[in-house]
């Protein structure tokens, strides 16, 4: 089934959320913070379920990475990465360190044809 909805980073992690994926995470200190319990987490402590890559309208350099994740502490959300030539590399330093087990071979996780 095509979903034509889904179109923007908006459009998915709206979806996401629909499916629980409903906690927000920030960069702070080289960990990933929930924005929700303000709890910490290092890459070994994350399990990537899907990824979803954008490239930006006016300028396919800017590129955007949606990350959906589940944490060991049973947190589900996404991180909204950006891969701009200007963008800081910290975000996707963190999620190169995932380790290759805790990363998902599942393009999406939400049972629609992209």
């Amino acid at each position: 089934m095509k979903n034509t909805n889904l179109e923007s980073e908006k459009d998915y992690i709206t979806a996401y959320q629909n499916k629980g994926y409903t906690h927000n995470f920030m960069m702070v200190n080289h960990q990933l913070v929930s924005t929700d319990t303000k709890k910490a987490y290092y890459p070994i402590d994350v399990q990537v379920v899907a990824e979803h890559r954008f490239e930006g309208m006016s300028n396919p350099g800017d590129m955007s990475v949606l990350y959906v994740i589940e944490t060991k502490s049973g947190c589900k959300g996404t991180v909204l990465a950006n891969y701009s030539p200007t963008s800081n590399t910290t975000t996707a330093e963190f999620f190169k360190a995932v380790p290759k087990e805790n990363i998902s071979q599942i393009a999406n996780i939400l049972g629609v044809e992209l």
